[in-house]
């Protein structure tokens, strides 16, 4: 099922490895075209919009967008106790993964009464966009949610699609999630009019909206307030709304449809290295399966596992199309040394490596959105109760671009305090250099003070 790549043998840079490697066909710039005239009409026209949008993508025209607070204690009153409890163990998790994040304010002395000091500023408000379609996240609610509180963020509002089998409203475990966490502003909204409600904020429609508004003790006509960030995994549409309105608010990163590697020798599980590469193929038809391995051994027999599981699945037909996908595939390298260059051109958003001496061969990985070392460390337990985060750069963005963590909703604020000795020590160095650009103002600004 999975199609081979044979790197034995080749000495190719790490544009030539990027150039040759399994990688999803997603065209954010032609997505981009096609989601412009839903910020415009979300932008423009605002509720009105957003509910002809559910009805054309959701199939269903919600008559709450602002889900009422009855239904999110309903949902939570109704949700399975282990399912709670299991949330409530995620939560905690992250909760403390996230904390270890937190930076914490500096003072520096740089010259005897001069001071820089470094400040942590978390942003005010922030939209943490959840997906509902072909599966139910209320994992993402964990991770974007515990993320900003921990950050301090003192506005959060969740969107989510509307469901037609929910009158309307996001699933119900979804709902149930953010009441668990104290999330009480939520929209039955998804994909790109999601984004730019956010972004641009939207008008309420009708009395339904008002009295929505009324009932949460929020005065005016606007539905939906905008934020200072938005952040959460997608699909395309969506990583090319977040594309579109960045610069308008900030964005955690473009997380697209999910992907996995692994980074396996001849010592590693068979059923475990097939069963990791199916746990992300079940997502979505799209989602990305990688093996990098310097054994034919196992590459087999690893094509054997998926050929006997994948028939008896849950999700068969998702998984197939995922896995014999061009974005999936086994590559074959001659060593480690091979594995960890082919890795590190990928750039995948979940890399599990299952090698001896795991821990030192994932050391020397730079490009990973997440790094999973070890047989006992898979890519499920990350995506939902590890205390890392699960939303990830995917696409090769990892090269450049981090996990969602605390910082996406911190600023950093230099503080500058100098006294009067402290400036004038530094008065002829800065007069020399504001000279050499030809800006006597710049001086005149600082020796005007010592006149």
């Amino acid at each position: 099922m999975l199609k081979r790549i044979d790197l034995r043998g080749q000495r190719l840079t790490a544009a030539e490895l990027a150039a040759v490697l399994p990688r999803a066909a997603l065209d954010v710039e032609r997505a981009m075209e096609q989601i412009r005239p839903v910020i415009d009409d979300v932008r423009a026209r605002g509720a009105a919009a957003l509910r002809e949008l559910a009805e054309r993508f959701d199939g269903v025209r919600p008559e709450h967008l602002r889900v009422p607070r009855q239904a999110l204690t309903d949902a939570l009153a109704g949700l399975d106790p282990e399912v709670r409890e299991a949330l409530e163990i995620s939560i905690a998790n992250n909760r403390a993964g996230h904390a270890a994040q937190l930076p914490h304010e500096t003072s520096t002395e740089i010259t005897p009464g001069g001071f820089v000091r470094q400040r942590w500023v978390p942003v005010r408000r922030v939209g943490l966009y959840v997906p509902g379609g072909l599966a139910v996240y209320p994992s993402s609610v964990v991770m974007n949610a515990v993320a900003a509180q921990v950050a301090g963020v003192a506005e959060l509002a969740v969107a989510s699609p509307p469901q037609r089998g929910f009158g309307g409203l996001p699933h119900p475990v979804i709902l149930a999630a953010c009441e668990l966490l104290g999330v009480h502003e939520v929209y039955a909204a998804g994909g790109a009019q999601a984004v730019a409600m956010f972004a641009y904020g939207a008008a309420t429609e009708d009395e339904t909206d008002r009295a929505d508004l009324a009932a949460a003790g929020v005065e005016g006509n606007l539905l939906c307030e905008p934020v200072d960030v938005v952040t959460g995994p997608g699909n395309v549409y969506v990583a090319a709304a977040k594309r579109a309105v960045m610069g308008t608010v900030g964005i955690d990163a473009e997380a697209g449809t999910t992907e996995i590697a692994v980074l396996a020798d001849s010592t590693a599980h068979p059923a475990h290295v097939a069963v990791d590469l199916m746990s992300q193929a079940e997502h979505d038809p799209a989602a990305a399966s990688v093996l990098i391995t310097d054994s034919i051994e196992l590459a087999d027999a690893v094509d054997a596992e998926i050929a006997a599981r994948v028939p008896v699945t849950r999700h068969a037909e998702r998984m197939r199309t995922a896995l014999g996908g061009p974005q999936s595939g086994t590559v074959l390298v001659a060593d480690l040394d091979q594995a960890v260059a082919v890795a590190d051109a990928y750039g995948a958003e979940h890399l599990e490596v299952q090698t001896v001496d795991a821990a030192e061969v994932a050391a020397r990985i730079r490009n990973a959105g997440a790094i999973f070392v070890g047989p006992f460390s898979p890519v499920p337990l990350g995506d939902y109760i590890a205390g890392s985060n699960h939303v990830l750069p995917t696409g090769g963005t990892a090269r450049f671009a981090s996990g969602l963590n605390v910082m996406a909703f911190i600023r950093s604020v230099q503080v500058i305090e100098y006294d009067e000795r402290a400036l004038k020590e530094m008065a002829a160095p800065l007069t020399a250099l504001a000279a050499s650009e030809d800006l006597p103002g710049h001086a005149e600004a600082v020796n005007t003070r010592f006149v």
